[in-house]
């Protein structure tokens, strides 16, 4: 889709892929845009933008985020649903809240925000862009749940194209590991990574083109060529990321039973 003059709200804008794709799109002419956030931003952004701080894991809260854009901007062509969380962790009892915490917000959320964009643009173009991960396809230990949240998207995203019957466009993206702050913990960061700024520059690029899956990182996409001719590649990189999954944990036992 065409983005010159469109109105614009995004989620996860305060850092990371999210302001990342927010400076990218304050580039293109014409454009307003509601981006959004739990935390406020650091940065200085240009006139074009109206920042708000909206939590968007319930739906009181993307409520409240639709109605802000609509009042300032009238209509939405776009909305990037960026915002999501991981886990890193090693499953040892249940926990009810701890699962619907992560779903609330990484998958509930863009589905119902998707629908709601739907239902809002009945007859006009519209687009979603919802940050998925290359974790959706492909989950590695220590990353269970977030994998799953994530795969759950694709899936759905997959067979809601084909129910609608209207002009939207449900785009994934796709993501490796991103050097940002998503990863500042101690948990290794799987391997390969990639920079905010190339994300979003592919974003951009695949909501130009109505592309169904971006995947920003070229490396993504030959690991998936590679084992469809070579099915053994995945299993053998797994087993790699779970040997670190591993010393990670056994470093942590030790710490703490040290203090």
């Amino acid at each position: 889709m065409n983005l010159n003059n469109k109105n614009i709200v995004i989620t996860g804008a305060a850092s990371g892929i999210g302001l990342a794709m927010l400076k990218a799109l304050c580039k293109i002419p014409n454009v307003s845009i509601v981006a959004s956030d739990i935390n406020p931003c650091s940065e200085s952004l240009p006139a074009c933008v109206h920042f708000t701080q909206h939590d968007i894991a319930n739906q009181q809260g993307i409520d409240a985020l639709f109605d802000v854009a609509l009042d300032n901007m009238g209509t939405i062509d776009l909305f990037i649903a960026n915002a999501g969380f991981a886990y890193y962790e090693q499953t040892q009892q249940e926990d009810w809240q701890h699962i619907e915490k992560i779903y609330q917000c990484n998958t509930f959320s863009p589905i119902y925000t998707s629908q709601k964009m739907a239902r809002i643009n009945q007859g006009r173009e519209y687009g979603v862009l919802i940050t998925a991960s290359f974790m959706g396809i492909y989950s590695l230990p220590g990353y269970s749940l977030y994998s799953s949240t994530k795969a759950a998207l694709l899936s759905w995203a997959d067979a809601y194209r084909r129910e609608k019957q209207d002009n939207g466009h449900i785009m994934m993206l796709c993501p490796v590991a991103t050097k940002t702050h998503f990863f500042d913990t101690t948990a290794p960061i799987p391997w390969p990574t990639q920079h905010a700024q190339d994300v979003a520059k592919a974003a951009i690029k695949g909501i130009k083109g109505n592309c169904k899956r971006i995947y920003p990182s070229k490396l993504s996409v030959l690991t998936l060529a590679l084992n469809w001719i070579f099915p053994l590649v995945m299993p053998i990189y797994k087993s790699i990321e779970a040997f670190k999954f591993y010393k990670w944990l056994d470093a942590k036992n030790r710490q703490v039973k040290t203090k």
